[in-house]
């Protein structure tokens, strides 16, 4: 049991030592292939070494397959690698191969060129066959063609690295930050369609709903003001029908075909004839400046909340007085719904899904404005807003 512990610790430690399977192969390889170069090398060569060539050749051995520790510990290895190569002049290639790894995969530079420093050192100082042969010149030449050559080179290939890494990190960064924004486009482009369908379809369905019953009502009793009733049903679902066709066309084509022109006080007083026709009492007043210019955005957010908060009264208050005031000045627009509590519950029984509000605080806040909406002190229910004005308004009517 011991022993498959201790050798699945192993494996695990082996498949640590690399990042790929193509790093474990060039690894290997390269250590491996040092090693017998080495060994070769140092065996044939007429050195006078301070141990047997044999002693040597099996020392460089040693040196070349440590190699295979070279990305997970170059630090320890620059440092055996010193001190076998200094005490047993072992190591040829390899100490090449070690100092570049130095250089490539220590993330502290300042421990890279201490070992530098005292490799090179190392290398002046060593005594050797040929201390007194070379001048120093030369030595100093061959220390920096075989030590600190490969640490700069190694150095170099491993900010070459780290900016590869950073630059790839940043790529992925950026495409997840497109990736999101997507994301968010497409969840506010979903809720602005889902406010709008409810705007078109909710709205003017739950009002139609409204006239049916009270045409059912009347039908028998009166019927010039059930014909009348039933001609307004009809104008309500032509009316749904060509803003539906809007919206469709929205998402089909862009913004471009929705039309030019903004609500206007003349439909603003049809959408109030419209709900009082159903039997619900409505008074609107306008202050301020009805001549004043106000951008499209602005005037169809008005109408919006009128037209929401009408079928809210004809939702949950029935036939409550309602009372619409709007007033314009020169910096903002506010407009006020404000309905009495009913005297007793709706008959018809629509369904409400709660979004409405909540398409209207989105599109109000939207546009810079202020919204508010709940229940009033002595009953009832309230929808206010407020929406800036900007300096220059594009010619369009007031609503």
């Amino acid at each position: 049991m011991r022993l498959r512990r201790w050798w699945e610790g192993f494996l695990e430690w082996w498949s640590d030592l690399w990042p790929t399977r193509r790093s474990q192969a060039l690894d290997l390889s390269l250590a491996v292939g040092i090693a017998v170069v080495d060994a070769v090398f140092l065996w044939f060569t007429p050195q006078d070494f301070w141990l047997p060539p044999s002693v040597v050749s099996g020392c460089s051995v040693l040196l070349g397959l440590a190699l295979i520790v070279r990305r997970r510990h170059p630090v320890a290895l620059a440092l055996f690698a010193l001190v076998l190569g200094t005490v047993a002049g072992a190591g040829a290639f390899s100490v090449v191969v070690t100092l570049y790894s130095l250089g490539a995969y220590t993330a502290s530079r300042r421990i890279v060129l201490v070992i530098a420093a005292v490799s090179f050192v190392s290398f002046l100082v060593q005594p050797g066959p040929t201390a007194n042969k070379d001048p120093f010149l030369a030595q100093v030449a061959g220390g920096v063609t075989f030590i600190l050559s490969p640490v700069l080179l190694g150095l170099y290939m491993g900010a070459r690295k780290q900016l590869f890494a950073s630059l790839q990190e940043r790529a992925e960064r950026l495409e997840l930050q497109q990736h999101l924004l997507a994301e968010s486009a497409r969840a506010e482009e979903r809720t602005r369609i889902a406010r709008e369908m409810h705007d078109v379809v909710a709205n003017r369905v739950s009002v139609m709903v409204v006239h049916a019953g009270a045409l059912k009502a009347i039908a028998a009793r009166d019927p010039a003001r059930a014909a009348e009733t039933a001609a307004v049903i009809g104008e309500m679902g032509r009316q749904a029908l060509e803003e539906l066709r809007q919206v469709i066309g929205v998402l089909r084509q862009g913004e471009d075909v929705l039309p030019q022109s903004s609500p206007t006080m003349e439909d603003l007083r049809a959408l109030v004839d419209q709900s009082s026709a159903a039997g619900l009492r409505v008074t609107l007043r306008v202050r301020g400046e009805r001549e004043q210019a106000i951008p499209p955005a602005v005037s169809r957010a008005v109408y919006r909340l009128v037209q929401e908060a009408l079928t809210n009264v004809h939702k949950h208050a029935g036939d409550a007085d309602t009372s619409i005031d709007l007033c314009v000045r020169p910096e903002y627009v506010e407009v006020e719904v404000t309905n009495a509590p009913p005297r007793a519950a709706p008959s018809h029984g629509l369904p409400s899904g709660g979004n409405g509000l909540v398409g209207l605080r989105e599109r109000v806040t939207a546009l810079g404005g202020v919204f508010s909406a709940g229940h009033c002190d002595g009953g009832g229910f309230r929808v206010r807003a407020q929406l800036p004005l900007p300096a220059s308004s594009p010619a369009d009517q007031t609503p």
